[in-house]
């Protein structure tokens, strides 16, 4: 494994989310530091705590913002290239993990109190969550994070 997944998944591990496991193995190589980064990402685990996009996803497409992204109102450039740049991950991270869509991925809802059950009895944080944190992260290393 490396680095930056060994990263993300200890920081899956020790407690915090899935989107803020991802961006903390790759703020500061964007000049954010990680408690700054960890609160931002903060509200998007869980499918944004509703079951919808997976918070590995929300992570990857807030570094990828960190990278790519738009700051500047007549910056038009870099806000195509982010969007760009989104479009691709997701694709490629539908591709390899079937769905961007925590509900899906984990086939059941995190966001009712019956499939935060389920998830928690069938061990999904822990094994479908960590895969998608890697999954995450390796696709954004392929291309260049």
């Amino acid at each position: 494994m490396h680095e930056r997944q060994e990263l993300a998944i200890s920081d899956f591990d020790s407690g915090f989310n899935c989107s803020q496991s991802v961006v903390a193995a790759f703020c500061e190589q964007y000049g954010v530091d990680k408690a700054t980064a960890r609160k931002i990402a903060c509200g998007f685990g869980g499918g944004l705590r509703s079951g919808e996009v997976c918070g590995a996803v929300s992570g990857a497409v807030i570094v990828i913002g960190l990278k790519h992204g738009q700051y500047i109102a007549e910056d038009q450039e870099s806000k195509s290239n982010c969007n760009v740049n989104t479009r691709e991950f997701i694709a490629r991270f539908k591709e390899a993990n079937g769905s961007m869509l925590c509900r899906e991925i984990l086939q059941c809802d995190v966001s009712t109190p019956e499939g935060l059950a389920q998830a928690r009895s069938k061990n999904l944080f822990k094994t479908v969550c960590f895969d998608m944190v890697r999954s995450a992260v390796s696709l954004l290393e392929e291309s260049g994070y």
